[in-house]
């Protein structure tokens, strides 16, 4: 979310983890998102079902596009967290793959600090198009993660997070 306008996003691990775990959801699949001025344009593959001769269900693929606005991903986060704290613990092990994959990827945003946001998915893998500003000016940065760089940061993510955690705690931050 953006603390003032023109300002660059805040916390992408969050907000891509919303909406990952809303892309798992409806089943959505290669995956592309493109941050928007008010939110993010995402598109993707989404098999439909349809009924067949004989009681068989037979389905097809379609491109999907979704827009989520800034409301809309402020109502998804503040139901992620709900789910969450109706949970004894956050069982990273029962979230989807794009809600761990999309998370991850976030982290490496917040890392970064870009102006505006782009990636897509190929079985598994990311292209990310990252917008950075320096004192000479802007510019676009790529970088790719293959299905096992993704699987990799998956897979880190449980310590990254206690490490964070332990360090918030220290400071008397409570958020996760």
């Amino acid at each position: 979310m953006r603390i003032y306008e023109g300002s660059p996003r805040q916390d992408f691990e969050e907000v891509f983890r919303s909406i990952g775990a809303f892309l798992d959801q409806r089943g959505m699949r290669e995956v592309l998102l493109a941050e928007a001025p008010d939110g993010f344009i995402v598109q993707g593959l989404v098999t439909t079902k349809s009924s067949g001769g004989w009681g068989e269900s037979l389905g097809s693929q379609v491109k999907e596009t979704l827009t989520f606005l800034d409301d809309d991903i402020a109502r998804f986060m503040e139901e992620a967290v709900a789910r969450r704290n109706r949970q004894a613990s956050e069982d990273w092990s029962k979230a989807g793959y794009y809600e761990k994959a999309f998370r991850v990827l976030g982290r490496y945003m917040d890392e970064q600090k870009p102006k505006d946001t782009f990636f897509f998915e190929q079985d598994g893998a990311f292209v990310v198009r990252l917008l950075m500003s320096s004192q000479t000016g802007s510019k676009h940065v790529l970088s790719e993660f293959t299905k096992e760089d993704v699987e990799s940061m998956i897979a880190g993510g449980p310590a990254l997070r206690e490490t964070r955690v332990a360090a918030k705690a220290a400071t008397g931050d409570k958020k996760k």
